[in-house]
């Protein structure tokens, strides 16, 4: 079995990490969990846009991962946590985010020219 895994290899398994890590829903749960331990709708709540059943299926994956764990408190409420692997992400997850965020106004406006430019093609190819 190799020990020198590297992405760029189809049959390396960290393709598989990569591709949840990568995942906008997954670097949402991650950067809220690290907060505190959230249930179900709390999570459903403030990740605004997700579908039920896409929260159920990120939330099972990264618990299969390792990377949340599900307990049920004494009220009988399911809460997600982060396990000590999954804090592990919160950096480089927050570090997208904070990117993300500080650069939308730069992406906008890179689309914007974009799509000028792709539109003057267009009408001057008539």
């Amino acid at each position: 079995m190799p020990t020198d895994w590297t992405v760029f290899s189809a049959r390396c398994p960290s393709r598989t990490s990569l591709a949840r890590i990568a995942n906008k829903w997954t670097a949402m749960i991650v950067v809220l969990l690290h907060e505190q331990p959230l249930r179900f709708g709390e999570l459903h709540r403030r990740v605004e846009g997700i579908a039920k059943k896409v929260l159920v299926d990120t939330l099972r994956a990264l618990e299969r991962d390792g990377m949340i764990e599900r307990t049920t408190d004494d009220d009988g409420h399911v809460r997600y946590a982060l396990t000590r692997l999954g804090a592990t992400l919160h950096e480089p997850l927050q570090a997208l985010q904070v990117w993300a965020e500080s650069h939308v106004d730069d992406v906008l406006a890179a689309q914007d020219r974009y799509d000028e430019a792709v539109d003057e093609r267009v009408l001057g190819d008539r």
